[in-house]
């Protein structure tokens, strides 16, 4: 059954823990019900938000629009022939953890380095999640979503979303056109795990494990994360709030003359991402505070409410960082985080 909210308060529904309101919230629980809310909206319902789980999401204020969620859930899994891969079919609603955990409990490899993102899987699609030298366009296979507007359903294939670091067609040309109510990933029941990113490795050699599971990988990503970010429900944050600049290599290069340290990750030969969080953290920003927003003692790259701060002082304190490490290093960071 469609729900269909008036004035809906939203503070469920961000993880910022910002208390704001919508004009309508409107949710589908099935792909029938997802295509009456794609041809009801009309332009009274403008502008439109459509929301995962709020893991991404600022508000810096109420939302005089509709804001749209997807309640589709399930898992179901399919054997791709004698090839050794199997596909999972997911509801856009379905946790983006639960469906990881699935993955490693069955065997399954290539989400596992995902562990613990915030989240859902309609998410998933749009912001293309990424951590630990992996993203989730490596495995997904096909997207399903309907049409706003004509309700008509479209199937597009991972090579048509444009995915690129944090970025799909659905995050920027297609942005409010769909309402994703499906996607398929596509992985292997076997292969090599990837250990060389962040510090996996040291962990796994500190809890004794040379050889891990797909279980005991996926832990040690949980335990890195707890360990380096806040939780929510103690202190709000959208997780990691800038992305990771991509620069050139000579402007790597300048940069390492005067920083020998500096962690980097080379792209291509031409290209090399340099971590903000080390940027924040080298302009002294790791545990400070600008009113009632902050930055994370443990993680410079999370921005966390303190208490009570609005969206809008969680935009003055990440207006003023960006300032910071632009006069510094010559680099504009910018939000991961969908500021609305």
């Amino acid at each position: 059954m469609i729900k269909d909210f008036r004035d809906y308060n939203l503070l469920p529904h961000n993880t910022f823990g910002i208390d704001a309101r919508c004009r309508r919230f409107v949710e589908f629980e099935s792909i029938e019900e997802a295509r009456q809310v794609a041809t009801m909206l009309d332009e009274e319902d403008r502008p439109l938000l459509i929301v995962g789980g709020g893991s991404n999401l600022l508000l810096t204020g109420d939302y005089e629009g509709t804001v749209v969620h997807s309640g589709i859930k399930g898992i179901s899994e399919t054997r791709v022939g004698q090839t050794g891969r199997v596909r999972l079919t997911c509801g856009s609603g379905e946790i983006w953890d639960d469906v990881v955990a699935y993955c490693a409990e069955h065997g399954y490899h290539g989400a596992e380095n995902l562990s613990l993102i915030p989240g859902e899987v309609g998410a998933s699609a749009v912001q293309n999640i990424g951590a630990y030298g992996a993203e989730v366009a490596d495995i997904i296979e096909e997207v399903v979503a309907v049409e706003i507007g004509s309700g008509q359903l479209r199937r597009f294939a991972a090579s048509e979303c444009g995915y690129a670091y944090r970025k799909s067609r659905f995050k920027n040309e297609w942005k409010d056109q769909y309402l994703i109510v499906e996607v398929s990933y596509l992985l292997k029941t076997e292969g090599e795990l990837n250990l060389e990113y962040g510090n996996i490795r040291s962990e796994l050699e500190r809890k004794g494990i040379e050889t891990p599971t797909l279980e005991q990988l996926r832990q040690v990503v949980i335990d890195i994360r707890n360990e380096k970010l806040p939780d929510p429900k103690v202190e709000g944050n959208a997780g990691s709030f800038f992305m990771n600049p991509v620069v050139s290599a000579e402007k790597y290069q300048e940069l390492a003359a005067l920083y020998p340290n500096m962690p980097h990750y080379d792209v291509d030969a031409e290209h090399v991402k340099i971590p903000a969080g080390w940027m924040i953290d080298q302009c002294g920003w790791k545990g400070r505070t600008m009113g009632r927003a902050g930055v994370h003692s443990r993680q410079a790259l999370v921005l966390v409410n303190k208490g009570g701060a609005t969206g809008d002082e969680i935009v003055r304190l990440c207006k003023q960082i960006q300032q910071d490490v632009l006069e510094r290093f010559g680099i504009e960071i910018h939000p991961e985080v969908n500021i609305v």
